[in-house]
């Protein structure tokens, strides 16, 4: 059974959404609707789908509606398809602001509909190459570095990039967030173009965080280190590495070809370099298809709206420390 899927929102990345879709046999494609009329002659010219007129006209039209729109307008957004009884994806991050994000968890709840937030990195090849996996970090170190773009500037590069790891980290890390330190600095824009955050968990996880907007070259990667495991995943080159110590007596030693003995303080251990297989696979559409499961079979969709809220509120931790670090420079 195919869902009726709607779009709020035809530009740049509106147009990814709706190319993504339009490879899956989970929807029919009802069409869109954008204000900008450029937006919208190009996504019909490109993809020969609808334009509605009015959001209202949309949403009467479809069963789920993805919003790909700027984030200031998204509580509105999910807000009215939300009362129309309709099951909503929406972009990160979820909300402009976290009490809208609350908002929008009951709303939500009190209409029974399906929500699910844009956190792409979830169905990124590499991440999932490690889910099976027992992990446990107890510090992680991200990197997450573009060149600058004049869209996507009408929020942070907190609220624009560093997001996608905040959203990964506290998947990861099953513990509350004890502590927030973070600075930042607005270089090519009005709001942080580079910021950092170390963020101290009650498990005793650290997280170091730095992302980018204004770098020379493009880096995604984030670092785990546990116990006996170090892991590495690179988002943009969709790979992961692995490296576990065993004790030379463990019990279920993997393969003697995969093992080499190295020396340690407290005697030899054995070392396994992994390179856990991915898949190649469009992340968008990923999510896509899995939202549309979690309407099917009724479930929790992968990345649900608390989720979303969670890494919202997380952020807004950091922007407010970012905000004290600069007013103290200025006293």
């Amino acid at each position: 059974m195919q869902l009726r899927l709607g779009f709020l929102g035809a530009g740049h990345l509106g147009k990814i959404h709706i190319n993504c879709a339009l490879m899956s046999d989970q929807w029919d494609i009802v069409g869109f609707y954008d204000p900008n009329d450029q937006n919208a002659a190009s996504a019909i010219e490109k993809y020969q789908i609808k334009r509605f007129l009015s959001v209202e006209d949309l949403l009467d039209a479809c069963d789920v509606v993805d919003i790909v729109t700027p984030t200031i307008s998204h509580y509105e957004l999910a807000a009215m398809a939300l009362k129309k009884g309709k099951h909503v994806f929406i972009e990160k991050p979820v909300t402009h602001t976290t009490a809208e994000g609350r908002q929008l968890l009951k709303l939500a709840q009190k209409t029974g509909m399906k929500v699910q937030v844009g956190h792409v990195e979830r169905f990124n090849p590499a991440f999932q190459a490690v889910q099976d996996m027992e992990l446990n970090p107890m510090f992680i170190e991200a990197h997450r570095l573009s060149a600058f773009q004049p869209r996507g500037t009408d929020v942070s590069v907190v609220l624009d990039l560093m997001i996608h790891d905040l959203d990964l980290i506290l998947h990861l890390v099953k513990s509350p967030v004890k502590k927030v330190s973070a600075g930042g600095v607005a270089v090519m824009s009005k709001t942080p173009d580079i910021a950092n955050a170390r963020i101290e968990f009650e498990n005793g996880c650290i997280a170091n965080l730095t992302a980018s907007r204004i770098s020379l070259k493009q880096m995604r990667k984030m670092r785990l280190f546990q116990q006996d495991t170090y892991i590495s995943l690179d988002f943009l080159e969709k790979q992961a590495q692995m490296i576990r110590l065993f004790e030379t007596d463990a019990p279920h030693l993997p393969p003697q070809d995969q093992l080499m003995e190295f020396d340690t303080p407290d005697g030899k251990k054995w070392l396994q370099l992994q390179m856990p297989e991915t898949t190649a696979t469009n992340a968008i559409m990923e999510e896509l298809n899995a939202f549309a499961k979690s309407i099917k079979e009724n479930t929790t969709p992968l990345v649900s709206l608390q989720d979303g809220v969670n890494a919202l509120q997380l952020a807004h931790k950091i922007l407010s420390e970012i905000d004290r670090r600069l007013e103290n420079r200025k006293s």
